[in-house]
């Protein structure tokens, strides 16, 4: 199964930015985690198919209502078999 790893930049912190990637990403049937970074970023960890992370990566892109998405980088990583998807702590 196909994983990645996304850091989304810009206005995505404060936003509801963790929450309506948690929505998107269970509505795709994905399983991982959101947080964010200490250096004011969102990172993804994605777990599904090909499909569902192209229209995940395509979601983050467009991001939560008050969001302003300036760059979603995704890059394969190794698999975590998350259960679910979860909104993590955040990273330090």
């Amino acid at each position: 199964m196909p994983v990645k790893r996304f850091i989304v930049s810009g206005v995505v912190q404060g936003v509801g930015f963790r929450a309506f990637t948690r929505t998107c990403a269970e509505a795709l049937g994905i399983s991982g985690w959101v947080r964010n970074t200490a250096d004011g970023r969102v990172e993804v960890h994605a777990e599904g198919s090909e499909e569902m992370l192209a229209e995940l990566e395509f979601d983050l892109g467009r991001g939560a209502r008050y969001a302003r998405v300036a760059s979603v980088e995704g890059r394969e990583v190794p698999g975590e078999e998350c259960d679910g998807f979860v909104i993590a702590k955040e990273e330090t």
